[in-house]
């Protein structure tokens, strides 16, 4: 009698479901994220997951379970995900599910599942992505505060785009306890050129993140499988061929072991898979091929109706399969194939004609009755059955309907190869615009659109320069200039030059009094003034507002209104830039535009940073933070925010916390301009800290090295500033001086007050640092700072500060910044006003001044500061030193939680989970503990605690 084909027991595998146990309770305390489990087709990794999920599910964790679909080029968008949170909403409801996510999220949600309601229709599709990444990281956040939480993603070889950057969005943000994500993809199916593998890659440099391969069996382990499987202990030289031939694969043991005693093995491995399928009844092949030509799993009501077998006559056909593990019954009414390989093997099998007709049944079924196939997966089905069956026709308008559901999803991605197929057909169908409502140029716009909302700008621009070469701008002006407008938002995008100028052609095209034409003056105003033309930016500006109003459009007069504001700050105006951007955010909060209402709170912490209220600024920013993780946009309004965020942490020294913000925002991958600004801030903390390195890897990253033409007013002065900085800590002055007679043949480059201030005072630096060995070039250079200095505003305490600096003020400077609560000016001030004092011989003085400056100084860790003041100190005679002082102000708050830790005997991996902060901004901690204590080692440091009572 034949045994089983499938083991009863769970062989080998114990290392690795430790492994995985041993990853569950280091994500119960927030220390790992996600695991990676790879192997071959076959090898065991789904009976692995059930395994584990049945031991995280006995303990008391909820197990949500997705995985991937295969199906060509259409992908099914965010299958996983979809499939997981119908399994949650089946288990809790509707109801208590959205209760988990902000107020009114779950419209985000209802892209996914139909459930959730009507989706939000803002439009956005710059940020609707985003918003629906962050809405699925919140719930995933919610559910781990109740309970542990594990997420099965099975077969992420097979994920569509969409869910690939869903994945790894979550790797890189899931930072509480009690959630983890589990993922299983087919190692032997990655090619070079596979997607997933730069996906791989990603994850393997995020921390939490825990790859684990799963081997083949060993001859043992085969054996066991083998007895498990046949009910008796087997022969040993069968063993022995069994193992041979079947190379430790489990999947294969099984085929052989059913194949008979002889264990015969065929010339291929699809032969030998489909050996079990071979000795069931003809009808049940038939029915087989029927189903494997629906997917890996297909409905019962949609199997009756593609092969017109009633409930009773489908069951009859269907019971041997089952019987012999071919099939298996899944919830809902459904079949699933017990392995993708059989199914893939049985469809692999169909002839030519046998495939088209019978995709072709399963296109006209569902297009009958879209309730034979989940929600929200009828139109990507039908496109895929329809281009299954060659017909040209109903494949092209099922493409373009699948592309349209993508979009409402957010599954730009996927939407862009279902355009591009439209595109391919288009030829083959007579009268296609009539059959899509489109001609063939919206669809390229379509596609253009889709490419830019997915990231993919090189695509995108190759649809926007096709489209264009189909219109005639005589004919239809305002369409060639909305796309002229993409291809500058695209060139802007890849740091591209041409932007004015496809603007400026963009708004010759548009009609004077019109809403486009608006449209347009906003790109361009906008860019203008970001490139310092502020006058001609200001005359478009309000000649577009004018027009928004006239038209009603009060969005896009916010818009207008922010950009007109930046010219304000950009002259120094900072009441009035205030005042601008409080009108734009009522706006916002009339229309209910999250959008304009984050834009507008990123730009007022702007605002109030210039002005010195960084009290203000920080609450602020924390407010906007919070409002817009709320929201669903941190990645996008957020990430500016936390740029902000920590340029005011920058400026009042509390660099620690700063470079946490930069690394958070980092995590989340933000555009390019908002990477190489949070860059910037980790670049001003690195110089005053000394860190050569880090301060070269960041400018070369920015590109400051290689001169790569920059636009942005801002980005020129703050490149210039950060590379004059590098070479004087490098002591390099002459090349200080090179950078600095640069910057300033530039006419609009410190155009903006505080900027051009701010960068004078560094140029007196300069100045004086290589006057005796470049005497003439110092004077040329100083004689240009005096021109650029009479045409800036002074207006606000910051930007008054940093002119007493330029003017060699020092001690009114330290004043002003001690004012303002910016202690690395302070003390760079008074570092200056001493050296001055010294050289007129007041010593006193000059030690008094330093002995201020030196505690200001080892409070930030400013390593290059702390050795001017000492090396000054020594010069003048006397000890800049404090005499008596509190021993933990030494250390800042998060340094004394993190000493605590050490002392405890703690890793930095340890430190980092209980902190919930990168093991890399630990190491900062430990070595800038290790600096101010004067100790070398952790046990030292420890010593020292315990010595100066700093835990007490």
């Amino acid at each position: 009698m034949r045994g089983r084909s499938v083991s009863p027991v769970f062989v080998g595998r114990e290392e690795e479901l430790t492994a995985l146990s041993e990853s569950f309770e280091d994500a119960l305390k927030g220390k790992v994220t996600a695991v990676l489990l790879g192997g071959e087709a076959g090898v065991g990794k789904t009976r692995l997951v059930q395994r584990f999920a049945e031991h995280c599910a006995a303990g008391g964790a909820q197990v949500l379970l997705g995985g991937c679909v295969e199906l060509s080029t259409e992908g099914l968008a965010y299958a996983p995900f979809t499939a997981a949170l119908r399994q949650l909403v089946r288990e809790q409801g509707p109801a208590a599910v959205a209760a988990l996510l902000p107020e009114g999220a779950e419209r985000d949600l209802a892209r996914l599942l139909p459930e959730f309601g009507e989706p939000v229709g803002d439009g956005e599709t710059d940020t609707g992505r985003a918003r629906l990444f962050e809405q699925i990281l919140t719930l995933l956040e919610r559910l781990a505060d109740a309970r542990p939480t594990v997420l099965v993603i099975e077969d992420i070889h097979w994920a569509d785009r969409s869910s690939r950057d869903l994945i790894a969005f979550l790797a890189r943000n899931l930072h509480i306890p009690q959630v983890l994500i589990l993922m299983t993809y087919r190692s032997d199916d990655l090619h070079r050129q596979h997607p997933l593998r730069p996906v791989l890659a990603e994850l393997g440099r995020v921390q939490g993140v825990h790859r684990l391969d799963l081997p083949r069996l060993s001859r043992d382990e085969v054996a066991q499988q083998m007895t498990a499987i046949l009910g008796r202990v087997p022969e040993y030289a069968r063993v022995e061929k069994v193992y041979e031939r079947s190379e430790g694969i489990p999947l294969f043991v099984e085929a052989m072991l059913e194949s008979g005693e002889d264990c015969g093995f065929p010339e291929s491995m699809q032969d030998l898979i489909l050996n079990s399928v071979e000795r069931l009844p003809e009808e049940t092949q038939r029915v087989l091929r029927i189903a494997a030509a629906g997917g890996i799993r297909v409905g019962h009501a949609l199997l009756a109706a593609v092969s017109g077998l009633s409930d009773v006559e489908l069951e009859t056909a269907l019971r041997p399969a089952i019987a012999g593990n071919v099939l298996q019954v899944a919830d809902n009414r459904a079949y699933v194939f017990r392995h993708s390989l059989i199914q893939e093997a049985v469809h692999d099998e169909l002839l030519p004609g046998e495939h088209q007709r019978l995709h072709s049944r399963y296109a006209e079924e569902i297009s009958k009755d879209r309730a034979l196939v989940p929600p929200g997966r009828a139109a990507v089905e039908l496109a895929h059955h329809w281009y299954g069956a060659r017909n040209d026709l109903w494949a092209l308008i099922s493409a373009w309907e699948a592309a349209r559901k993508s979009f409402k999803a957010f599954a730009y991605a996927e939407a862009v190869p279902l355009l591009e197929r439209v595109l391919m057909l288009w030829d083959r169908v007579p009268d296609a615009a009539e059959h899509i409502g489109a001609d063939h140029t919206a669809v390229l716009e379509r596609a253009s659109e889709a490419a830019h909302a997915g990231g993919d700008v090189d695509k995108g621009m190759k649809f926007v320069k096709a489209a264009l070469k189909q219109l005639d701008e005589a004919a239809e002006p305002a369409r060639v200039a909305q796309l002229i407008v993409r291809r500058a938002v695209f060139k802007s995008s890849k740091g591209h030059m041409g932007v004015i100028e496809d603007l400026r052609d963009a708004l010759r095209l548009v009609s004077q009094d019109s809403l486009e034409r608006a449209e347009v003056v906003t790109n361009l105003g906008r860019h203008l003034m970001l490139r310092g033309r502020i006058a001609e930016a200001s005359e478009l500006i309000n000649e577009g507002l004018r027009l928004a109003r006239r038209h009603g459009d009060r969005c896009l007069e916010s818009d207008l209104l922010m950009n007109l504001a930046l010219g304000h700050s950009l002259n120094g105006e900072t009441e009035s830039v205030l005042a601008l951007n409080e009108q734009a955010l009522e706006i916002g909060r009339e229309e209910q535009s999250h959008r304009i209402i984050l834009r507008a709170i990123a730009n007022n912490i702007d605002s109030l940073i210039e002005m010195g209220r960084h009290e203000e600024a920080l609450a602020v920013s924390e407010q906007g933070w919070e409002t817009a993780r709320k929201w669903g946009r941190l990645r996008g309004s957020g990430l500016f925010i936390m740029n902000n965020w920590a340029e005011v942490l920058e400026a009042i020294g509390r660099w620690d916390e700063a470079i946490e913000i930069v690394e958070a925002a980092l995590a989340y991958g933000p555009a390019l301009r908002t990477r190489y600004a949070l860059l910037r801030v980790r670049a001003d903390i690195a110089l005053g800290r000394g860190e050569v390195e880090l301060v070269e890897n960041i400018l070369s990253e920015v590109g400051v090295f290689k001169d790569r033409p920059e636009d942005f007013v801002q980005d020129i002065t703050n490149n210039a500033r950060l590379r004059i900085g590098w070479h004087l800590l490098r002591g390099e002055p002459t090349q200080a001086l090179a950078t600095a007679e640069q910057v300033l043949a530039q006419p609009t480059s410190s155009s903006k007050a505080q900027l051009g201030w701010r960068l004078l005072s560094l140029l007196r630096n300069v100045c004086d640092a290589a006057e005796a060995a470049e005497p003439e070039r110092t004077a040329a250079v100083r004689a240009r700072a005096a021109e650029v200095a009479a045409q800036l505003s002074v207006i606000g305490p910051v930007v008054e500060a940093y002119r007493l600096s330029y003017s060699g003020d020092f001690d009114a400077a330290a004043a002003g910044w001690e004012r303002l609560n910016r202690p690395h000016n302070q003390a760079k001030a008074l570092l200056r006003a001493a050296a001055d004092a010294a050289r007129t011989g007041d010593r006193e003085g000059a030690a008094a001044r330093l002995k201020v400056a030196l505690p200001l100084a080892r409070s930030l860790c400013a390593t290059p500061l702390i050795e001017d003041v000492e090396t000054l100190a020594r010069r003048v005679g006397g000890s800049a030193a404090p005499q008596s002082h509190e021993p933990s102000e030494l250390l800042t708050p998060r340094e004394l939680e993190v000493l605590r830790l050490v002392t405890q005997g703690r890793t930095n991996r340890d430190i980092a989970a209980e902190l919930f902060i990168s093991a890399k901004t630990v190491s900062v901690h430990v070595s800038n503990i290790l600096g101010k204590l004067g100790v070398t080692t952790r046990g030292e440091a420890a010593a020292a605690a315990h010595r100066l009572s700093l835990l007490a």
